[in-house]
C-alpha cells in the first residue's frame, strides 16, 4: 500500500501542460496548398540558382600546377631537390584585367591534414604563450617534442602540424618594356581573427628571441619562430601570418590556403592585362606521397570565391521541385476528377 501511494506521488500534476494536452496547430494539407507550395519554392531555389550560377562564372580563376613531375615543366629540376633550396619560374599572361583585390592561394592536393594523430599533435598551452609550459612541451606532440632522446633541449613550436608547415616562398613580377617590375604582396590579416587575437599568442618577453633560449626549432624550418618575418618584427612567433594560416587544418585532402592578397600601389584595381613571371622558392617536397602543388589567382564576389556547384545545387532542387508539382497536380486531376462514362 506505501508502495501504491509512492507510485501516485511520483505522477506529474494534471494539467494540460504535463498532460500534454495544450491546444496545436496541425496544417491540413491539401493539394491547394501543397502545389501551389512546391511551385512557388521551386521558382524561388530557381532564381537563387540563377543569380549564384551567374556570378560565380563572373569570378575570374587562374590555376598553375608547379609540382614539376613532367619534364617539360618549369620546375622538373626542382621537384626532385629532396628539400634543398631551389628556385623556378611560371611565365603566364593575363589577357583582360583580373579585377578588384586579387587573391594569391597555395595549394596542395593529396595532402590529410584531417588526420586524427596528426591533428592533436600540438601543444596548445604553448601556442598560446604560456610561460609555465612553454619549454615542456607535451605528449601529444610525440615524436616533435625534444630535439633527441636525451630530451635536452625542447622543440617550440612542437608536434606534427608545425613541423610539417609550408615553406615554398613566391614572388610576382610583370613585364614592362623588357624589365620585371615586382607586384607587391599584402600579408596582413589573411588568417582568422580569431586565431591572430584569441587562440595563438607569444610569451609576454621581450624582445620575442629570449623567450626561445634553451630551445630548437622544428627540425623542417629554416630558421625558428621568431624570425620568420625577417621584414616585419610584429610578424613573427606564435602570430606570424602565414603559421597561422597553416595550424588551421583543411578538411579534405585537396585544399588551398591564402598565401597573400593583391591590392595594392598600381594593382590596387587589380592585375592589368599583360605578361608575368611567378618566381617559386621550391622547398616543399610533395612527390614522396604522391602529392601536388599549385598556385591560384582568383578574385571574389558577394558570395565568396567562384563555386559553380553551389548554383547548379539550387538549379536542381528547383526543378525538382517544379516537377513534383506537376507530377501531383496530374495525379490529382485523375483521381479528384475522374472521367464520366
Amino acid at each position: 500500500m506505501v508502495k501504491e501511494e509512492q507510485g501516485f506521488d511520483n505522477r506529474p500534476d494534471n494539467t494540460a501542460f504535463t498532460q500534454q494536452r495544450l491546444p496545436a496547430w496541425q496544417p491540413m494539407l491539401s493539394a491547394g496548398i501543397v502545389i501551389p507550395g512546391f511551385v512557388l519554392i521551386g521558382l524561388a531555389f530557381i532564381g537563387i540558382g540563377v543569380g549564384l550560377f551567374v556570378t560565380s562564372q563572373s569570378i575570374q580563376v587562374l590555376e598553375f600546377d608547379y609540382t614539376g613531375f613532367e619534364t617539360d615543366s618549369r620546375c622538373f629540376k626542382c621537384s626532385d631537390s629532396d628539400g634543398k633550396p631551389c628556385t623556378c619560374q611560371l611565365d603566364f599572361t593575363i589577357k583582360e584585367l583580373f579585377k578588384g583585390t586579387v587573391y594569391f592561394y597555395y595549394g596542395l592536393s593529396n595532402y590529410f591534414q584531417n588526420y586524427r594523430r596528426y591533428g592533436v599533435s600540438k601543444d596548445d598551452e604553448q601556442l598560446s604563450g604560456d610561460l609555465d609550459n612553454f619549454k615542456s612541451p607535451s605528449d601529444t606532440c610525440s615524436p616533435y617534442e625534444y630535439e633527441d632522446d636525451r630530451k635536452t633541449k625542447p622543440i617550440v613550436p612542437c608536434g606534427s602540424v608545425a613541423n610539417s608547415k609550408f615553406n615554398d616562398t613566391f614572388k610576382l613580377f610583370q613585364k614592362v618594356n623588357g624589365s620585371n617590375k615586382q607586384v607587391p604582396f599584402n600579408g596582413k590579416g589573411i588568417a582568422w581573427w580569431t586565431d591572430y587575437n584569441v587562440k595563438y599568442r607569444n610569451p609576454s618577453i621581450s624582445p620575442l628571441k629570449h623567450a626561445f633560449n634553451g630551445t630548437v626549432k622544428p627540425l623542417f624550418w629554416p630558421r625558428p619562430a621568431y624570425e620568420l618575418d625577417t621584414s616585419d618584427a610584429a610578424n613573427n612567433g606564435f602570430i606570424n601570418q602565414d603559421f597561422l594560416v597553416w595550424m588551421r587544418r583543411a578538411a579534405l585532402p585537396d585544399f588551398r590556403k591564402l598565401y597573400r592578397r593583391i591590392d595594392e600601389g598600381d594593382y590596387k584595381q587589380g592585375l592589368p592585362a599583360g605578361d608575368y613571371v611567378l618566381e617559386i622558392a621550391y622547398n616543399y617536397p610533395v612527390l614522396s606521397f604522391g602529392g601536388q602543388k599549385k598556385v591560384v589567382f582568383s578574385n571574389v564576389s558577394w558570395m565568396g570565391g567562384k563555386n559553380d556547384f553551389l548554383g547548379i545545387a539550387y538549379l536542381v532542387i528547383g526543378s525538382m521541385c517544379i516537377f513534383m508539382s506537376v507530377v501531383m497536380l496530374i495525379v490529382y486531376a485523375k483521381f479528384k476528377f475522374p472521367e464520366e462514362d
